[in-house]
Parts: structure tokens; C-alpha cells; sequence
């Protein structure tokens, strides 16, 4: 019986022994697991740490680097701060003198204006209505300054060296005195030009001057007659050869010397009323 006893309980030490061995070994081999999970979290801890500490000495870079911006910024602004008196005193009174002289340059961009949109109108109507096949060497329209020019080879108003309106005129000056009656607050200059080819003995006209001023005078009367423009607006000048647009080296320059200049202008007397009346506030 004693050793039936002590059999069992070798028996069962040895089973004990044998369970035992098994757990360590699984033990072991997870607590390996494990480790090589925290070696490895471990060694990507530290690579995030080494980014974290770039990035903040970066930012630590950027911060020092705004700083003396900063510093410099406001060594800028106590120059500013730091003008002399006079200079801000210079200032003032430039600015003084230009407040001073608003109200009178008011004045003169008001009168600027509404003449300048009169001009814009009397322009586009013109050259809306007078080309019509027409070269543009031939006739043409501009704003200078105040004015409206028209400039007409003498072509087409007059036949060659004759001051007597030709039959070709009249379509032109037709409608060249319906725009003008439109605008009846302003003036029109007709002025005749001339090339320096002197006139022939025994013609109908003594010389350049004559033959320009016969020419303007003989459309201011065709305005006058035919197209009721008043003659209060009128005014005949003439230029002669004196005031050529190229010079007068060949035939084809003369050509384009020889015209008629037909000048819509404001009324002195209107647009120096214009410039003294105070502007409207």
C-alpha cells in the first residue's frame, strides 16, 4: 500500500512538473512578443521625438526671426514717430495752399467737362454723318483742345483755283451746318489754307491771302444762305500758305496743304462765365 502510495505521488509530481514546463514556455513567449511590441514602439517614440524637437527648434528659429523683424519694424515706426517738426509743418501748409485753390480748380474741371462732353457730341455726330465713301486724306475730324476741326481738301469745296463753291460742296456743308445748328452756343471759324504756289498774273484772286480768305468767306456765306446757320456765329479767316500741315516739297504735300478748316469753338464770352461762376456744392 506504502508503495502504491508513493507511486501516485511520483506520478502526479511528474504531471505537475510536465503542466508547469508547458506554461513557462508560453509565458516566455508571449512576454518575447511583448517586448519586441515595446522595443518597437520605443524606437518609433523616439523618431517622433527627434521630429518634434526639429520642429521646435524651427519654430524657435521663426520666433527669434520674427522678433528682430518685430524689432526692426518698430525702429521704422519711431523713425517715423520721430519727424522733424518743420518738415510736418511744410506739410501742412502745402496742404493748406492745395485746399486754398480746390474750390477754383473745381471751377475750371466743371467748365472742362461740359465742354469736353459738347466736343465728344459735336465730334461723333460729325463723323457719323460725313464719311460715307469719303477718303480720310480727304476730310477729316478732331478734338483739340476746346475745338472741333474738321479739315476738308479744298477738293472737295472748290474747283482748282477758284473760290466759288463747287456743286461736290454741298452735300458736305449740308450736313456740316446741321450739326453746327445743333449746338447754336458755339461759335464757327471757317479758315482757308493754301500751298506756296504762287497765284498766276491775272487771275480772278491777287495772291495766297486773298484766295484764302475768298475761299472761307464764300462757305461762311453758303452756311450763312443755304443752311441757316446765324451769322452772329460766323467768322472768315484765312491762313494763306502760312500754316501748312506738311511741307510743301511736292505735288502730292501741296495737295494736302490746299483745304478748308471749318473750327466749332466754345463762345469766349460764354466759357469765361463758365470758369467765374462758383461751382455747385
Amino acid at each position: 500500500m506504502k508503495k502504491v502510495l508513493i507511486l501516485i505521488a511520483s506520478v502526479s509530481l511528474l504531471a505537475t512538473s510536465c503542466v508547469s514546463k508547458k506554461k513557462y514556455t508560453d509565458l516566455q513567449a508571449e512576454l518575447g512578443d511583448k517586448l519586441a511590441t515595446t522595443e518597437k514602439a520605443l524606437a518609433d517614440s523616439k523618431v517622433d521625438l527627434g521630429a518634434a524637437e526639429n520642429k521646435v527648434a524651427s519654430l524657435e528659429d521663426r520666433i527669434k526671426f520674427l522678433e528682430k523683424g518685430n524689432e526692426k519694424y518698430l525702429e521704422n515706426v519711431d523713425n517715423l514717430i520721430a519727424m522733424s517738426k518743420s518738415a510736418t509743418e511744410n506739410m501742412r501748409s502745402t496742404l493748406s495752399q492745395l485746399q486754398q485753390k480746390d474750390e477754383y480748380i473745381k471751377y475750371i474741371q466743371e467748365a472742362n467737362s461740359k465742354k469736353d462732353s459738347i466736343n465728344l457730341a459735336v465730334a461723333f455726330n460729325l463723323k457719323k454723318i460725313l464719311p460715307n465713301g469719303l477718303n480720310d486724306e480727304d476730310i477729316s475730324v478732331n478734338i483739340e483742345g476746346t475745338k472741333v476741326f474738321i479739315s476738308i481738301a479744298d477738293k472737295l469745296l472748290f474747283n482748282s483755283g477758284s473760290y466759288r463753291i463747287s456743286k461736290r460742296a454741298e452735300s458736305i456743308l449740308k450736313k456740316v451746318g446741321a450739326v453746327v445748328n445743333e449746338y447754336p452756343n458755339m461759335d464757327v471759324m471757317v479758315e482757308g489754307h493754301t500751298d506756296n504756289q504762287t497765284v498766276k498774273e491775272g487771275a480772278a484772286v491777287k495772291d495766297n491771302w486773298d484766295l484764302s480768305v475768298q475761299r472761307s468767306a464764300a462757305v461762311v456765306r453758303e452756311l450763312q444762305s443755304k443752311y441757316d446757320v446765324l451769322p452772329a456765329r460766323l467768322i472768315a479767316a484765312g491762313r494763306a500758305e502760312y500754316a501748312p500741315v506738311v511741307e510743301n516739297s511736292s505735288a502730292e504735300n501741296r495737295s494736302k496743304n490746299r483745304r478748308t478748316k471749318i473750327i466749332i469753338m466754345p463762345k469766349l464770352d460764354e466759357f469765361f462765365e463758365l470758369l467765374d461762376t462758383p461751382a455747385a456744392n
